[in-house]
């Protein structure tokens, strides 16, 4: 089991990004709530890691945080919940949100995610009650964590067209062309794809 890797960011373009580690690249994807918490292209990164494997593929995920990835792992036990509607999750909230909702029975905020309907947000509020590792969930600040971190990060190498990298990445979190390019459509031109990306989750839970 590979549970951790750190070396080099040699390509980030949400949901994937590829660490290299003594030569050896390494294929991870990951939310976008860890995409937004990683260095520039180029630098040193740290990140925790769980590995899926299948009959057709090895699948390895990557977490900015430990907490991020024990939320993970307790969300694929939820049935009815893969690893694509975990990220996806993950994406739209972080570890602190989540906990926030399963706590106050928030089913209106669980579905406004992609690929979360009524029925699957009253079963990850059932079922997540009793499955919560042993954190609080304060861990993290919502979203004026990603706000600073990604304020604070450093730019990446330049993208051909941040607008159309922030709709491709939504898209494969789960959300349908027509609501990615809605999402986006009033938020600031100028930004980076992850600024971007960010808005449009911002505005889309807001809404």
């Amino acid at each position: 089991m590979i549970g951790r890797l750190r070396g080099t960011l040699v390509e980030k373009q949400p949901p994937w990004l590829v660490v290299d580690v003594a030569g050896v690249g390494y294929e991870l994807e990951a939310s976008l709530t860890t995409q937004m918490a990683l260095p520039a292209v180029g630098d040193t990164v740290s990140l925790h890691t769980h590995l899926s494997i299948r009959d057709d593929a090895h699948l390895l995920y990557g977490f900015a945080r430990g907490q991020e990835r024990e939320l993970f792992r307790a969300l694929i036990k939820v049935n009815g919940v893969g690893p694509k509607l975990a990220l996806a999750i993950l994406s739209g909230m972080d570890e602190a949100a989540f906990v926030r909702c399963v706590r106050e029975d928030d089913i209106k905020s669980l579905t406004r995610l992609p690929g979360v309907g009524k029925k699957t947000a009253e079963r990850l509020i059932i079922e997540m009650r009793d499955r919560f590792p042993h954190w609080t969930g304060d861990e993290g600040g919502g979203l004026e964590a990603l706000e600073a971190a990604a304020a604070g990060q450093s730019s990446a190498a330049p993208q051909s067209d941040p607008l159309a990298d922030a709709e491709a990445a939504l898209v494969a979190l789960g959300y349908k062309p027509a609501e990615a390019a809605k999402m986006l459509a009033g938020c600031e031109r100028g930004l980076s794809t992850e600024a971007l990306i960010k808005a449009a989750l911002t505005r889309k839970l807001a809404g």
